[in-house]
């Protein structure tokens, strides 16, 4: 029996995800890194090899398990056979609680807008106040903006009414030069990348090095680098908003798995550099190993 060696294994079952893994694909070619793809159409017959020695991984990036639990298996061995794990499950699962991340940003000292934590719908159902986001969940999904009345609240609530919501302040970044001060910031095993973020049309627009030091936002990376630390994930994303008074609030906390859809593909897309860098760093964590 000949054994089949990857450095890479890559579980995706996304369709938007294509773009980047055309990049991430190229990335490691670059680095004569072998990659294999795990997609739902060749599962079971992967799993069946990776059991039966047929083949071996290096490293993993998942990003199937958290939407398909048929992947789990394919986490399960990475972990038991000492691969390299990209945004290991357990940590990114801990990310993936915000009334959890709320309060570890309060206490590693980070700023986030005034919040408190409801109980599950099911377990009570008090009249909440505006606006309210489900403690779990990523991409917008059971979230109100600009919650204004007890109806609006408790409809959000009995979406998911198994999970904590989080009330949370309303806030209003302060403008410069006329542009919100608010930011989607991606993170990537030690690099930062800043986008200018549109609230309504969900737009990124790399915000660029002459910005960071003329608007005063270096602090954006000294945070990702802190949130970075104690979460303990390689890739992720989250929301700042600079206040008038000079604040950063961290608005959304930890987002995993990050949407990498490339912006020439799509309008609300990740700038293709800003992906391209990524596929590149984490090849360059494989190489790593």
């Amino acid at each position: 029996m000949t054994m089949q060696h990857f450095d890479l294994c890559l579980a995706w079952n996304w369709e938007f995800d294509s773009g980047f893994v055309r990049l991430l694909d190229s990335a490691c070619a670059r680095r004569g890194l072998t990659i294999f793809q795990i997609a739902p159409h060749n599962l079971d017959p992967v799993l069946a090899a990776i059991e039966s020695g047929e083949m071996h991984f290096r490293a993993i990036l998942d990003r199937a398990s958290d939407s398909d639990p048929r992947f789990q298996p394919l986490v399960d061995w990475a972990r038991t056979h000492s691969a390299l794990c990209i945004n290991p499950q357990e940590q990114a699962r801990w990310t993936h609680d915000k009334s959890t991340m709320h309060l570890e940003f309060i206490s590693h000292g980070l700023d986030t807008p005034h919040t408190i934590i409801l109980p599950p719908f099911s377990e009570q159902a008090p009249p909440p106040p505006p606006p309210i986001k489900p403690a779990r969940g990523g991409g917008g999904e059971g979230v109100v903006l600009e919650a204004s009345s007890w109806e609006q609240g408790q409809a959000a609530r009995q979406q998911f009414p198994e999970e904590k919501y989080l009330l949370q302040a309303h806030v209003a970044p302060c403008l410069l030069e006329g542009r919100p001060a608010w930011f989607r910031v991606l993170y990537c095993n030690g690099a930062v990348y800043p986008c200018w973020w549109d609230t309504h049309t969900h737009i990124n627009t790399p915000l660029r090095a002459e910005e960071r030091f003329r608007f005063g936002l270096r602090g954006l990376s000294e945070i990702m680098r802190r949130i970075a630390g104690f979460c303990r994930i390689a890739l992720f994303s989250t929301e700042i908003a600079l206040t008038a008074g000079g604040c950063f609030l961290v608005v959304d906390y930890v987002n995993d798995p990050v949407d990498l859809r490339l912006q020439s593909e799509a309008a609300d897309g990740v700038p293709d550099a800003i992906v391209e860098n990524i596929a590149g760093r984490l090849a360059r964590m494989v190489a790593g190993i």
